[in-house]
């Protein structure tokens, strides 16, 4: 089985190989007589609701590929949705981060892309270019592509974009996301109100990823991070626990949840004093969960990890920060 090589910028096909396209209402068209011959360059041309435009406005010719970005899930292949396995299988063109290209096998007739993982919006364009000119185009995430990944820089790209790129059929193949994969391996710790922040601050500043965490600590939500170490920001993992320690009790469970679904799973259950002198520990393939006040855990016998579940309930004394609530019944 072979794979080709895609040189990085595919060509738009000229104006003229282009299928013109049927109007829809408000659309702009040449005049058409009656002949069913169109007009010349000199006479005025119309939209179908009557309204002259001027001459120098573009029409724009339909798209004949189509775009889906895809959700991998987190590794193992039974995890990956029906839906997106069938957009996969679809694509004559693959576009992605090197690692999410390489967990699918290549094929003949199927020609992948890769990239590096801090060229979103270069990727996207690249994508977008391709299924204009024709291709049929999956652009592959881990996880699920809208929960800090490719969707949102697709759609980016497409806003500041080509106007025939909108004409262009894009859809979106939901994955099992990283902080869904752990919860079910913890237990049921989203099982009250959550929310996920991304703690790198490539895109945003570090003052916005910290007032951030601070009203949802004070809010008590179960908290998932995503990104939460790098090379280049060793540090921020802690700095965020840090933070959480000034509104949640020192036994709060904390998950560390790295890798799930794949050979070198591993998944920690730590208390938020534990889990913030190991902050250095975690890398980029680890999610980290930050129980709510009312998040427990239920031991279990012998060497078995406990189960870790926030109740659906809230009370008052469960909504106050360092409540009561947040003691443990057992941890490893």
């Amino acid at each position: 089985m072979s794979e080709r090589t895609a040189h990085p910028d595919a060509p738009e096909p000229p104006p003229s190989s282009r299928p013109e396209r049927s109007a829809a209402p408000g659309s702009i068209v040449e005049r058409e007589a009656s002949d069913g011959s169109r007009s010349s360059a000199a006479s005025p041309l119309v939209r179908d609701d009557g309204a002259e435009r001027d001459k120098a406005e573009p029409l724009t010719a339909p798209c004949t590929g189509s775009l889906t970005v895809v959700g991998l899930g987190p590794g193992p292949a039974q995890l990956l949705t029906p839906a997106a396995q069938a957009a996969i299988d679809a694509a004559s063109d693959l576009i992605g981060y090197g690692p999410y290209l390489d967990r699918i096998p290549a094929r003949d007739g199927q020609t992948k892309h890769a990239s590096d993982n801090r060229v979103e919006i270069d990727r996207a364009t690249h994508a977008l270019r391709l299924a204009v000119a024709g291709r049929t185009v999956a652009v592959v995430s881990g996880g699920d592509p809208g929960v800090f990944a490719m969707a949102a820089a697709v759609f980016e790209a497409l806003e500041a974009g080509e106007p025939a790129w909108l004409s262009l059929p894009i859809a979106i193949e939901p994955g099992i996301t990283a902080m869904l994969a752990a919860a079910a391996k913890a237990g049921a710790p989203l099982g009250g109100d959550f929310c996920a922040i991304s703690l790198s601050d490539n895109l945003k500043p570090w003052e916005v990823v910290t007032a951030r965490l601070d009203a949802v600590l004070a809010a008590d939500l179960v908290i998932c991070l995503y990104n939460p170490i790098s090379n280049a920001r060793p540090w921020q993992l802690r700095a965020a626990l840090d933070l959480a320690a000034r509104h949640r009790h020192a036994q709060t469970p904390v998950i560390f949840a790295r890798a799930v679904g794949r050979p070198d799973e591993a998944l920690r259950i730590l208390t938020l004093a534990e889990a913030i002198e190991a902050a250095e520990t975690a890398d980029m393939a680890t999610l980290v969960m930050i129980g709510a006040s009312s998040t427990r855990l239920i031991a279990r016998p012998g060497d078995a990890a406990p189960y870790v579940y926030t109740p659906r309930s809230v009370t008052k004394s469960c909504s106050v920060a360092k409540s009561p609530c947040a003691t443990s019944q057992g941890r490893t």
